[in-house]
């Protein structure tokens, strides 16, 4: 794991960042090389042409991010990585297509992006064939055990077959009340207890020790931790674990603790600073660009029903703050007057006809663009809800209010 941000990155999503990388250079350099002489490829003649490859690579890989394909335990079947790469394609060759038309001077020749942009699909695609290859060898995963067979440790276990199954292997839990009876009724296997837990490690070839106990005072066993870990295992806490693989906190086996010594809340002033000028940047931009849609949607609400433009409704932001979320009006005018604020559904009969549209592709919620211009959302964050709900979710989710915080 790589943590930066205050964010967990596993090294293969990195890896396979660095390895792509390379990659649409090469294709980009490759492609230069058969249209041009070999000499306007030394440098300093070679810098329009390195120039043009990290736009190009650049472009490329913020789409394959936003497409998920950097989130790899999402992305197993060959159909869904072929469908997410042709597209994250389509969308580079647009956003270059606009780029390159503002810039024409950063484009060496206007043969060089198809084809490069072809080249690059081919060998992305052989690329992630391969990985997975890889990564389905028993010998590329990491061999986990357990330290545990509480609910927690299930959890962990199972997820973990979910999320990452090409990742990780688990080889079985630990329990002190360990019953050689009942080893072949449980999955995963119980392999022992405490006191065969280096040799479980050394039969095993354990590469990580994850410890889930529902109680861990007087129960570890940390002399054999501490010389397993001398020994170059890794011994990880259940809670920290999780939310690096799953991307997710265990909300029912949340301990105070594990809030109080994590390193999540705190941001440096330099990465607010950058983070709320990419919201400015984007919002205005958004609305520059969505500005004849914006202007297209408002005429079809008022043909479509009577009520006002815009749906106004308060939120709950950081810190607690409430403040007036924009939207287009989706719903009739009376939505809720009979009813309780509740959450809309699929077939909900107040959504207006034009509302479904404009819910069905997003639409509705670019007026949002100005809250985040002021600076009351963010583009990445968590979801602001209405106080009503944040009052419900409150009583029933721990520690949800330190969400925003």
């Amino acid at each position: 794991m790589i943590r930066s941000t205050h964010r967990y990155h596993s090294l293969p999503p990195v890896a396979c960042f660095c390895v792509e990388f390379l990659l649409i250079n090469s294709a980009v350099i490759l492609t230069a090389s058969t249209q041009f002489p070999v000499s306007d490829l030394l440098w300093p003649p070679a810098f329009p042409y390195i120039l043009c490859a990290f736009l190009i690579t650049l472009a490329c890989q913020i789409c394959m991010y936003y497409a998920d394909l950097y989130d790899l335990k999402t992305v197993r079947s060959a159909y869904s990585l072929f469908m997410k790469l042709f597209l994250s394609i389509v969308a580079a060759k647009v956003v270059l297509t606009m780029i390159f038309y503002l810039s024409p001077r950063l484009l060496i020749d206007y043969r060089v992006l198809p084809i490069s942009l072809t080249i690059i699909f081919v060998s992305l695609s052989f690329w992630r064939l391969l990985y997975q290859k890889l990564q389905k060898i028993s010998n590329f995963k990491s061999r986990i055990l357990i330290l545990g067979s509480s609910q927690e440790a299930r959890r962990i276990a199972e997820d973990l077959s979910t999320y990452q199954p090409l990742r990780y292997e688990i080889k079985g839990l630990i329990d002190d009340t360990y019953n050689q009876s009942r080893e072949g009724t449980l999955h995963p296997r119980v392999l022992g207890n405490y006191k065969q837990l280096q040799e479980i490690i050394e039969r095993e070839n354990i590469d990580k020790v994850v410890v889930a106990l529902s109680d861990c005072r007087g129960k570890l066993p940390m002399e054999t931790l501490l010389a397993c870990k001398l020994r170059g295992v890794e011994v990880e806490e259940g809670a920290t674990f999780y939310e690096q693989v799953c991307s997710k906190i265990m909300l029912e086996n949340l301990r105070p603790s594990w809030l109080v010594f994590s390193q999540g809340f705190s941001v440096s002033p330099h990465l607010c600073f950058l983070k709320r000028l990419a919201d400015i940047l984007l919002s205005i931009l958004g609305l520059i660009l969505t500005a004849p849609l914006l202007i297209v949607v408002a005429i079809l609400i008022k043909i479509d029903s009577q009520g006002p433009l815009f749906y106004r409704q308060q939120r709950v932001g950081q810190n607690g703050k409430s403040f007036t979320l924009i939207k287009f009006r989706s719903m009739r005018d009376d939505a809720e007057a009979v009813t309780s604020p509740i959450f809309a559904d699929k077939d909900d009969i107040r959504i207006t006809r034009v509302g479904r549209l404009l819910r069905t592709t997003r639409v509705d919620e670019l007026p949002q663009l100005l809250n985040v211009l002021r600076g009351e959302m963010s583009f990445v964050g968590p979801r602001p809800e209405r106080p009503f709900f944040v009052e419900q979710f409150a009583k029933e989710i721990p520690y949800y209010r330190t969400h925003s915080e």
